[in-house]
């Protein structure tokens, strides 16, 4: 599947949702929890460099 291809299918599931109902558009504190929680997690584990 092509670049574009992919991000028509992406912005779709984007637009599926109201924004009243994305969490993270209502909240930044949580999207910003959320983002460090995933920073921290990120390549621990799978023998990448520390």
């Amino acid at each position: 599947m092509d670049l574009e291809r992919q991000r028509e299918i992406a912005s779709k599931g984007g637009r599926s949702v109201p924004a009243e109902k994305r969490s993270f558009s209502q909240d930044r504190e949580l999207a910003s929890s959320a983002g460090r929680k995933g920073g921290q997690s990120t390549g621990t584990g799978r023998g990448g460099a520390e």
